[in-house]
């Protein structure tokens, strides 16, 4: 099984602060994004390869491909997850990903969502799939960049 540096729910993907703080602090030889919208748009997959680190190998796969590849990665690959909601990271921890830590970034306001921390907002659905990570023994935390104080989901109880 692979070296899982970080598992980051972030409804952008690749963008400037995962680059810059999160790329830089941990330095990841893949960046495996995991949607299944984005694993057939090459458009936007392009956009996103503008941003990506040119070290680390960027994959864009859909959660059931992801499972597939991660089970059969080894175990000296150092790679970044990121996923855009909870649903799919529940998916991939379903599936067999060893997944400890899940660190929450940006879920933008949409109808039907309300804020639980300022840029981090849910509806029932991403509620739910947060607490049966926390049932199933994941640590969550809401972290924007690594030197940040991570925030509490207190919300969850």
């Amino acid at each position: 099984m692979s070296n899982i540096l970080l598992t980051r729910i972030d409804d952008r993907l690749i963008h400037g602060q995962v680059v810059s703080q999160w790329c830089t602090e941990l330095k990841p030889d893949w960046m495996l994004v995991v949607n299944d919208e984005v694993a057939g748009d090459e458009m936007q997959q392009e956009l996103m390869n503008m941003a990506a680190p040119a070290y680390a190998q960027t994959r864009y796969v859909t959660v059931d491909e992801a499972i597939y590849t991660l089970a059969k990665a080894d175990e000296d690959q150092k790679i970044m997850i990121l996923v855009a909601n909870p649903e799919d990271t529940l998916k991939l921890i379903e599936g067999g990903i060893p997944i400890k830590k899940v660190n929450i970034g940006n879920m933008d306001m949409k109808e039907g969502k309300h804020l639980i921390a300022p840029g981090v907002a849910v509806n029932e659905e991403d509620l739910s799939a947060f607490r049966q990570m926390e049932k199933d023994g994941v640590e969550l935390e809401i972290k924007k960049v690594p030197g940040m104080k991570a925030e509490s989901l207190d919300v969850l109880k």
